[in-house]
């Protein structure tokens, strides 16, 4: 039985420097024995199913699939690429569970940064988050959501959460809510 997954892929893309064409990542994701591959945008999101028919056989968890992702990339691009890769039940409940009002915010002001793994809100506790008001930020399954009404690019709480003390021993990479949704609408079976 195959399973719908994304793999997203961290700091590819932006900035002039580690380039993906998408074209070449699909072909690479098809050489580690995935199946119906699609990618979204050029910004490291990449759909695809496996299932116990793969090389080696058996089905991989989450955090296998990620790590032999980033190992091929590595081994054809040449660089190193934190990935993080979910099902679509995952990303369903993400959507599901936004504690903000997403139907009444511009995508622009809504964000989900994914981690590698559970966080827990020791982690945050240093964060002065009346001083960071009207942005505002809560944690979530593996995931922290960010409202941040004049966009991620001016958000000072979003600087504030990206920085060495919170993503310590993190894999983290954070999408805009459209990427969030069109990634539940690419996922489902």
């Amino acid at each position: 039985m195959a399973t719908t997954y994304a793999a997203l892929l961290r700091g590819i893309n932006v900035g002039g420097g580690r380039k993906v064409p998408m074209a070449e990542l699909r072909t690479l994701m098809e050489g580690l024995g995935h199946d119906a591959v699609r990618t979204h945008l050029q910004s490291g999101q990449a759909v695809f199913t496996t299932g116990s028919d793969r090389p080696g056989g058996g089905r991989a968890d989450e955090d296998t699939l990620a790590a032999e992702l980033a190992a091929a990339v590595e081994r054809h691009f040449g660089f190193t690429v934190d990935v993080i890769v979910r099902d679509h039940a995952y990303l369903r409940a993400i959507v599901d569970d936004c504690p903000f009002p997403a139907a009444e915010s511009a995508p622009k002001q809504l964000h989900v940064t994914y981690f590698s793994t559970a966080v827990d809100a020791d982690r945050f506790a240093d964060v002065d988050r009346a001083a960071h008001l009207p942005e505002e930020f809560r944690l979530g399954d593996r995931a922290l959501y960010l409202y941040a009404p004049d966009g991620l690019g001016r958000s000072r709480l979003a600087e504030r959460l990206a920085g060495p003390r919170t993503t310590r021993g993190l894999i983290a990479t954070t999408r805009n809510w459209n990427t969030v949704v069109k990634l539940v609408e690419l996922t489902r079976d």
